[in-house]
């Protein structure tokens, strides 16, 4: 399926009343990175490019809202209302970045679905649901999970009286909610394991393929989170698992060194370094298959404040995207 090649949405046309002399900086750094995911729907590319092209896109946005939006949302906070050289606030940059970045999830989400996953299908390269595994791929990936993954888990179950763990950034993660026989229902976090690949690789003998392509050209891998997601029963014994989905936080990591006044440059930047796992929540991303419910589940409103959602389609799809195991290059 051809996906259509992304339309600007120039700084004019996402505010109207941009000045027009200046171009809004964020809005100019959206462009570039429009310009990256163009090159991912170049045809004319080879497949595995245009994959790491999507891969460079979606990490350059989070980037962009590591450092970029993270401090635009903190001019809001401190209720700056000085406008920029181009004419607009910073409530009017945060509004004009979100209606210029929507268009472009949406068109991520349908180059990777309807695009680039059938076309390494058809070379041989597979990533399958849980739902999809033949019983020989389902014994191997329940084996692979009670040797690698399960002794590494660790979940979180909070509520009222206990307080929200705190998630790291770029992490990905399980909410899950479950039914305790005394408790009632209660909310857990479980974290993926960023020890272990995203994309779990099968044996190349349970792989299918073309008849035409010899075994050791066909690849097929599983996600981990839906490979985690399907063992959660192991993880909270003795009660029922309601439901699950991933999700993941972006948090500020803008790091603001005082260079006249640091003693030592060198430790200050490695200070600033090690606080950026634990800035603020700038960005969280879901599942489109999370209920609104647990978006704010009982006990989290004391420890966070609201977040802003992004809701990237049928499958989470963070931007840092490490290189599947077993795959060619």
């Amino acid at each position: 399926m051809t996906v259509p090649e992304p339309r600007a949405v120039d700084a004019v046309e996402a505010i109207t009343h941009v000045a027009p002399t200046y171009l809004n900086r964020e809005l100019s750094w959206i462009e570039f990175n429009r310009r990256v995911f163009g090159e991912a729907l170049d045809q004319s590319t080879p497949l595995l490019e245009r994959v790491k092209f999507l891969a460079i896109f979606a990490s350059n946005f989070d980037e962009f809202f590591m450092i970029r939006v993270s401090g635009i949302m903190q001019q809001i906070s401190a209720g700056v209302q000085k406008q920029s050289p181009d004419g607009l606030t910073p409530t009017e940059q945060l509004k004009a970045v979100r209606k210029a970045l929507l268009p472009l999830i949406e068109q991520e989400r349908d180059l990777l679905l309807n695009d680039l996953l059938p076309g390494l299908t058809d070379q041989g390269i597979h990533l399958l649901n849980m739902i999809d595994l033949s019983p020989r791929q389902r014994d191997w990936v329940d084996d692979y999970f009670c040797r690698q993954i399960f002794p590494v888990l660790t979940p979180l179950a909070f509520d009222s009286s206990r307080p929200f763990p705190f998630i790291s950034n770029l992490s990905l993660n399980l909410a899950v909610m479950i039914q305790d026989p005394q408790k009632g229902e209660l909310f857990a976090r479980v974290k993926v394991p960023e020890v272990l690949p995203r994309l779990i690789a099968l044996p190349a003998e349970l792989c299918e393929g073309s008849a035409e392509l010899p075994t050791g050209r066909r690849h097929c891998f599983v996600w981990i989170e839906q490979l985690i997601a399907t063992h959660l029963d192991m993880l909270f014994p003795g009660m029922e698992v309601v439901m699950s989905a991933p999700f993941r936080v972006t948090r500020n990591a803008d790091m603001e060194i005082e260079e006249d006044e640091a003693d030592d440059l060198l430790s200050s930047i490695e200070q600033g370094v090690r606080q950026r796992r634990f800035g603020e929540v700038v960005r969280i991303t879901v599942d489109n298959a999370m209920p609104e419910r647990i978006h704010h589940p009982p006990g989290r409103c004391a420890a966070a404040p609201p977040l802003p959602l992004l809701r990237p389609g049928d499958r989470l799809h963070p931007g840092r995207r490490r290189r599947p195991e077993g795959a060619g290059d």
